[in-house]
């Protein structure tokens, strides 16, 4: 299991390597072979296709990704200022990552682009997922239904602004910090408060 695990990771290595390089359309599958040292066909029975070898990489990524998601908002004691830390975090990181670039602007990056948005079902719901139970971990006085409709709205708005950047970071951070806060019902820079306890009122 373990000699398996590592040579889907050295798989997923390769694949980015060559999809930085060359970008996707013009990476086949003997390629990410070949950097490996396997055969063609154990590409194939890793990943099934080429468009699997792509969805497993981006899943990869967007763990990785929600690994400092999950490092941000623990440095943060009030959900404000946590919330802005890891969608800034999210921004700067794709900004600088270039598999992140080869994906949207690379030879091929059409092909890529339904990851992030028609097909990105996958990394939406593993995202989801993940910061939900990490936030009503953190801040139990949370209600979880809440959290996820504001992560799922949170997400979908980072990812956008991932694909089309139009301001800086640290303004597309707190402007989504403030939406969540004001949902609900929180100072939008009170650094101590953090959420309300369970069962208080709503000021």
């Amino acid at each position: 299991m373990q000699q398996r695990r590592r040579l889907r990771e050295d798989l997923l290595d390769a694949a980015a390597d060559l999809i930085i390089e060359r970008g996707f359309r013009r990476v086949r599958m003997q390629d990410v072979a070949d950097a490996v040292g396997v055969s063609r066909q154990t590409v194939y029975n890793e990943f099934g296709d080429k468009w699997g070898l792509a969805q497993a990489l981006n899943l990869r990524e967007n763990e990785r990704y929600l690994d400092g998601v999950d490092a941000a908002l623990s440095d943060h004691a009030d959900l404000y200022s946590a919330v802005a830390a890891a969608v800034a975090y999210t921004l700067r990181t794709a900004a600088d990552d270039p598999l992140k670039k080869a994906t949207l602007t690379g030879e091929g990056s059409e092909d890529l682009l339904p990851l992030m948005t028609t097909h990105a079902e996958p990394v939406l719901f593993a995202a989801r997922e993940r910061i939900v139970s990490h936030a009503v971990r953190q801040w139990p006085g949370l209600d979880a239904a809440e959290v996820a409709e504001l992560a799922d709205a949170v997400i979908r708005l980072t990812m956008s602004h991932v694909m089309l950047p139009t301001d800086p970071a640290d303004v597309i951070a707190e402007r989504l910090a403030r939406l969540v806060a004001r949902y609900l019902r929180l100072p939008d820079t009170d650094a101590a408060a953090g959420p309300p306890a369970a069962g208080s009122a709503a000021s």
